[in-house]
């Protein structure tokens, strides 16, 4: 079974940047594909980016491409997601997720094609 910490939420200003950290641990990620949600008050869980972990190969959502990055570090199980130029609605709880999603928009974005989830880091961006 994959167990996933996330790390790093804080409290930025507004056009800052923060980096957020997933480390995995349980059996290798190989086939895995990791992705980053995020969930604000009131809010519908929301997808953020995918990874594959065996190519690298990367997803965004409409809403932070071109100012996030996601990645991940063979060697130490982890994936890093660097966000750049935040808004006040970049705020959230930031999870970090790990399952089997066929490579497609809809599947990747959909909360239910991922069995495991950390426990969530806050970013709040202040105005």
């Amino acid at each position: 079974q994959v167990q996933l910490v996330e790390s790093g939420g804080a409290l930025v200003q507004a056009g800052g940047s923060l980096r957020l950290s997933c480390a995995a641990s349980g059996p290798t990620l190989s086939g895995y594909t990791m992705a980053w949600f995020r969930q604000a008050p009131g809010k519908d869980r929301e997808y953020v980016a995918a990874t594959r972990w065996s190519d690298g190969i990367v997803d965004y959502a409409d809403s932070v491409r071109g100012r996030f990055t996601i990645s991940r570090d063979f060697a130490r199980k982890t994936m890093s997601l660097q966000m750049n130029s935040l808004k006040p609605e970049d705020a959230a709880v930031y999870y970090c997720a790990a399952g089997f999603p066929p490579w497609t928009e809809r599947h990747l974005s959909s909360a239910h094609n991922y069995a495991y989830w950390g426990q969530g880091t806050q970013v709040n961006v202040s105005s």
